[in-house]
């Protein structure tokens, strides 16, 4: 057994946020009506994808009735039709779908994670829900050691990953990056690019489009594929 997936298995035991564990589990309970015949997850989600990637893409959360119905990252839910849409046009997954566990999804040079591993209320993890869960995304960025693009959904996501970076000592420029859609910065040999997060606050409102988050992945692949 690899040590990541030792980790996914630690990280579904986690029990660190009480605020967390109530909501997920009160969700994984009560579901909601298009859904009563799912027997949800109601766990944290881990990530998912190549433990040889060299892309890694970082979410926030899992949603209520996406991840933490499903079971995976990004799954059940319009943000990730998006995603994983965008990531089969670029060559980084099998199929364009993504619908449960068991739907055949694989991942080729490419590793999802979030920032939190847990369903939060609203969207909205604290900042000491960001804190505790951050171990697990320092400890993906060592043992994904191939990874050479950052792709981070979002401004939390963004912070997440700079925060986790200084905190494992590895240097950050000055002055700090700051948060855009297609932003990219080189530090040392890991490119960051941010995105808008596919959300459907951003996706409904025109904020993001399929073709920008397309270009964010045509991006990557170029990045990786250089030589």
């Amino acid at each position: 057994m690899s040590s990541l997936t030792q980790l996914q298995r630690q990280l579904v035991t986690c029990t660190c946020c009480p605020r967390l564990v109530a909501y997920r589990e009160r969700v994984a309970r009560e579901k909601v009506k298009r859904y009563r015949d799912w027997d949800y997850w109601g766990k944290p989600v881990p990530g998912f994808g190549d433990p040889y990637a060299r892309v890694l893409v970082i979410g926030l959360a899992p949603a209520a009735h996406g991840g933490n119905r499903t079971g995976r990252v990004f799954t059940g839910d319009r943000s990730g039709d998006w995603l994983y849409t965008a990531l089969y046009e670029a060559g980084f997954a099998n199929q364009p779908t993504s619908v449960h566990r068991r739907d055949g999804l694989t991942l080729r040079d490419c590793y999802i994670t979030a920032a939190v591993h847990c369903a939060p209320p609203g969207n909205k993890p604290l900042p000491t829900e960001f804190a505790a869960c951050r171990p697990y995304l320092r400890q993906e960025l060592l043992l994904l050691s191939r990874v050479r693009v950052i792709v981070a959904l979002g401004q939390l996501a963004f912070s997440a990953y700079l925060v986790a970076r200084r905190e494992l000592g590895q240097p950050l420029p000055t002055p700090r990056p700051q948060f855009g859609h297609g932003r990219t910065y080189t530090l040392g040999d890991v490119t960051l690019i941010g995105s808008y997060h596919p959300s459907q606050q951003n996706t409904f409102t025109g904020r993001l489009t399929r073709e920008m988050l397309a270009a964010v992945f045509r991006q990557a692949r170029a990045l990786v594929d250089q030589p």
